[in-house]
This record gives structure tokens, sequence and C-alpha cells, in this order.
């Protein structure tokens, strides 16, 4: 019997604590908000050009690159849990396999994203914009930053094993580099060399591929010589299958999850432009309170992925409970947040007073996006980290059928209340489908301890 197969028959207990839990989540957090900083100067950076088209391109590449690499994340997500159970066995040859299979997966998604280019640079650009301008601009950005493709989704193997070892604070360390740099260079690039929107695409180049060789450097220097996984290891098909159906189960569950959010924008704009603005400006609500929640979802992944890798049903009981309670703590403390400081908030985001009034009017529904979001976020965090893809993949799909029942039933009889409600509803059934799985899934996934 090989050294993982001895280990997957050990028990391993670890307490779970409160302390753990937060010193998971907290830099974490911290980690995730670093990213709306770099939008917050990219956007600063483009607009002391003083050149609209300029600053339309810039929105439409970001979005193009959020469509893109955020259905694409999935890698970090899935080289957490693998690499966390990995941890949780104390099987460091497998641990250095899950990275390297991450890792060759990455530069071969990177590889392909630059064999494509050119088709999305041709046809991405002017579905998204009419202007000539404007599209000129999303060429140029895109045609430098997709450079960084390579080194963009290494950043996110190296995340992932990094966050599956419960090493939070060297992750923030990490984030820190990427988008510091970032924000520094693009200012030196685009504003003090005059390269404008140029300068901007190669800040990001550059500390996409800074980030990308610090990283490999450090994770690597932590691999014991003497745990070296063979190829065979590496390349073992059923390793290698595993990897594959969590990346494609976790890419359709982020589809679908943004294709809720692209129903309601397409359902709202029926509703005229001051209330699709409205709905616009409240979603940033739910994306403020979602950066908070990752963190505490990101202890979850590691904690019960290490869990079911140690073998100790108590480990992960705990973190269950101990991550729902943090996570609901949160949701209810932003909620409140929210609903006292959402109306100043507001008034940042649009100086249309009519935008305003319309938004405030709807703020309750996004404030209260937080605690009906709170345990699907946790349950995220909890399926992936226990390799629970497939399941966690069916009951979005069930959600999001429900979701357009509820559409269907409140959007004719309450107009954009009902469509926020029916959000509501749909991050609240996320939360309990999935819930509802956990007893099945958790007596297969621990069956010594029944």
């Amino acid at each position: 019997m090989n050294a993982t197969a001895e280990a997957a028959h050990d028990t391993r207990p670890f307490p779970v604590t409160h302390r753990l839990v937060l010193s998971i989540a907290v830099p974490m957090t911290l980690g995730f908000l670093t990213t709306p900083l770099l939008g917050l100067t990219d956007t600063a950076v483009v607009g002391r050009l003083g050149q609209p088209e300029a600053l339309a391109g810039l929105a439409i590449g970001a979005i193009i690159f959020d469509l893109l690499y955020g259905s694409l994340s999935f890698f970090r997500t899935s080289t957490t849990g693998l690499a966390a159970q990995a941890f949780g066995r104390n099987d460091p040859r497998e641990l250095q396999a899950v990275f390297w299979r991450a890792l060759l997966s990455a530069v071969g998604l990177g590889l392909l994203m630059l064999f494509l280019a050119p088709v999305i640079l041709a046809v991405g650009p002017d579905l998204m914009t009419n202007d000539a301008a404007v599209a000129d601009v999303v060429r140029n950005y895109f045609g430098i930053r997709v450079l960084s493709s390579p080194a963009t989704f290494v950043n996110f193997a190296v995340l992932g094993l990094v966050f599956g070892r419960g090493r939070a604070m060297l992750g923030l360390g990490l984030q820190i580099l990427l988008n510091g740099t970032n924000i520094l260079v693009s200012i030196f690039l685009g504003l003090g060399l005059g390269w404008g929107i140029a300068g901007v695409a190669w800040g990001t180049v550059c500390a996409e591929v800074l980030a990308a060789l610090v990283g490999l450097v450090v994770v690597m220097r932590g691999f014991p010589a003497g745990s070296r996984p063979a190829r065979s290891e590496i390349l073992d098909p059923g390793k290698l299958k595993q990897l594959f159906q969590m990346n494609a189960d976790i890419l359709i569950r982020s589809l679908v999850l943004n294709g809720a959010f692209v129903t309601m924008t397409r359902i709202g704009s029926s509703f005229g432009a001051v209330t699709l603005a409205a709905n616009a400006v409240l979603i940033n609500v739910f994306m403020l309170s979602a950066f908070f929640l990752d963190g505490l979802a990101g202890a979850a992944e590691q904690l019960s992925g290490r869990a079911v890798g140690a073998n100790f049903r108590p480990s992960f009981d705990r973190a269950m409970k101990l991550t729902a309670g943090w996570s609901f703590a949160m949701a209810g403390v932003l909620g409140v947040f929210f609903l006292a400081a959402g109306v100043p908030i507001i008034e940042v985001l649009t100086t249309s007073e009519e935008v305003r009034q319309v938004a405030a009017r709807y703020l309750p529904w996004a404030a209260l996006t937080g605690l009906t979001g709170a345990l699907a976020f946790q349950m995220d965090g909890v399926f992936i980290g226990a390799t629970w893809s497939r399941e966690m993949r069916n009951m979005m799909l069930l959600s999001f059928a429900a979701y357009c029942a509820a559409l269907a039933v409140l959007v004719p009889t309450l107009g954009n209340h009902g469509l926020w409600m029916a959000m509501n509803l749909f991050l609240l059934m996320r939360g309990v489908f999935l819930l509802a799985m956990v007893p099945r899934k958790t007596a297969q996934s621990f069956p010594s301890a029944q």
C-alpha cells in the first residue's frame, strides 16, 4: 500500500477554533479587498487623461477580462480543495502533485487564451460598443493585457495551494504584491511616462508576471525534496480526471451564477433607464458584502477540505458550525451598516438625483442580500473543500430554475420589488438546497464515523 492509500485510512485530529477560522478568513478578506482598489486606481489614472473614450474603453476591457478570468478562476478554488485534503492527510507527495497538475493546467489554459486572443480581439469590442474610438481603446488595452494570461492562471494555482495549506497570511502578501505592484506601475507608466491606457495594461502585465515568479519561488522552496512526486503520480489519469471534473462543475456553477445577475439586469431594463441604473448601483452593495463573505467561505474551504483529508468528522462539523456562525454575524453587521449608510454610499456612486431616489427605495432589498446569501457563500466553501463539486453544480442549477419560477410569479405583480425579492430567494435557496445535501454527503465522506 502506498503512502497516499495509507494516509487515507488514518485519522488525524486537529482543533478548529474561532481563532483558526479568523486567522484564515481575515487575511483572505483583506486580500480580496485589494482588488477593487486596483480598479479605482486604473479608473483614476485613465480619468486624468481627460478622454471619455479612454475611460469607456477601460471599463469595457475590464468587463471582458472579469468575464474571462472570473469564469476561469475555478483553478484557484479546485486547487484549494484538493490541496487542503492532501494537507489534512499529511501527504506531502500528493500535495506537490496537486500543485503540479494545477500548474500544468494553468499554463495550458494561458497558452490557449493567447491562441484565442485574436478571435476575442476581433469580435469582443464590437459586441460591447458601437463607438469605433472606444473599440480601438479596448483592442489596445486587451491586446497588451492578454499577454499576462499564463502568469494570471499560474497565480490562481499558487494561491490555491497557499490557501489549501491554510497559509492565509502568505496569500495576503502575494495579493498585496500583485495588486500593489499593479497600482504603482500603472501610475508610473500611465501618468508618469504618459502611456495612458497602454501604461495601465502594461502595469497589469508586469504585476502578474512578478507575482507569478515570486509565488513559484516561495511555493517550490517550501516543498521537501524527499517528497517530490514522480511524473506518473502527477499525470495519474484518475487524479487528472478528478481535477478536470471539479473545474468543469465549478465553471458551470459560476456561469449560472453570472447568468442569474445577467437575467436580473435584462429584466430590470424593462423598467426604464432610471430603475436599471438604480439596480446597477445597488448591485455594488451585494458585491461589497461578497468580498467580506468570501473570506469566510475561504476558511470553510480550507478547514472542511483539511477535515475530509484528515478523516476526522468532529473537525468538519466544528468548521461548519463556526464558519456559519461568523458568516451570519458578518452578514448581519453588513446589513445594518448598509441600511444606515446606504444612502450616502448611493450618493457617492451616482450624481443623478432621480437615480438616487429610486435606489434608496430599493435599498433594503440590497442590504438583505448579505443575510440571504451568507449560507450559500459558506456552503460553497464547504462543498469545494470537501470536493463535492457535482452536488454544488446540481444545486445551483436547481436554484436557478426556482429563481426563474420566482421571477415569473413576482415580477408581473410586484415589479422591481419582485425582481429584488426573487434575487434574495435565489441566494437563500442556494444555501438551503446545499445544506440539505450535507448529511448524506458527510456520511459518504466519513463512513468510519457512522
